[in-house]
C-alpha cells in the first residue's frame, strides 16, 4: 500500500465537497500494467485503486469509483444495475468536469464495459455514436468462430476436485448460480462441452 498522490487526494476532496457528501478513505496501490483497476466499498467507507502506468486511466478510474460513491447502484428487485444509465450520467459528468476529454472517457470506459457506449449514446456524449459504430464494425470484422462438440451432451455428475466442484464426465468446473441450480434440481441437469476455433 502506498500513499495516494496529492492530485488524487485533492480530487476526492473536491468531488465530495461539490456533492456535499462525506469523503471515502482512499487506498492506493501501484501495478505494473498500463491500466488501473478500482473498487468502491461503501460499507467500509473506502475506495481502493490499483494504479497502472497510464495517468489518464488512473484519473478515470478514480472518477469512476467516485461516481459509484456518489450514485450507488439502483436496485431492481434482487438485481443491481451497477453500470446503468444513472451511473454513467454521474460518471460522464464527473469526467467532463474534472479534465477528461469525452474521447478518452469513451475509449477507456468501452475497453472495460461495452454497455458504456450504449449509455453514452443515450446520454448524448459527444463522439459516442462514432465510437459505438466503430466498435460494432470491429466486432463484425473479427473472424467467425467455428464451434464443435468436445464432449457430447451428458448428465452433470458433481464431484470435488481440490477446491472446485466439477462435472465428473467432462471435468468442467461448475460454479456459482449454475452449481446452486444443479444441486437443487429435482431432475438431473445436462450440459455439453463445446470448443471453438477461428
Amino acid at each position: 500500500m502506498s500513499t495516494p498522490p496529492a492530485w488524487a487526494t485533492e480530487l476526492v476532496a473536491r468531488v465530495c465537497a461539490d456533492a456535499d457528501v462525506a469523503e471515502p478513505r482512499l487506498a492506493w496501490r501501484r501495478r505494473l500494467a498500463e491500466h488501473s483497476t478500482g473498487v468502491t466499498r461503501r460499507q467500509e467507507g473506502a475506495i481502493a485503486v490499483r494504479a497502472g502506468t497510464d495517468e489518464t486511466d488512473q484519473r478515470l478510474t478514480l472518477l469512476h469509483e467516485l461516481a459509484h460513491w456518489l450514485a450507488p447502484a439502483a436496485r431492481r428487485g434482487r438485481r443491481s444495475d451497477h453500470h446503468g444509465r444513472a451511473f454513467y450520467a454521474t460518471a460522464f459528468d464527473l469526467y467532463r468536469r474534472h479534465g477528461l476529454a469525452d474521447a478518452d472517457a469513451l475509449r477507456l470506459e468501452a475497453a472495460r464495459y461495452r454497455s458504456a457506449l450504449r449509455h453514452a449514446v443515450d446520454l448524448g456524449v459527444e463522439g459516442a455514436v462514432a465510437a459505438r459504430d466503430a466498435h460494432r464494425a470491429a466486432i463484425r470484422e473479427r473472424p467467425r468462430r467455428r464451434w464443435r462438440v468436445l464432449v457430447a451432451e451428458h448428465r452433470i455428475r458433481l464431484e470435488r476436485d481440490g477446491r472446485w466442484t466439477v462435472c465428473s464426465i467432462c471435468g468442467q468446473k461448475v460454479v456459482g448460480i449454475t452449481l446452486a441450480r444443479v444441486r437443487r434440481a429435482r431432475r438431473p441437469m445436462r450440459h455439453v462441452l463445446m470448443t471453438s476455433a477461428s
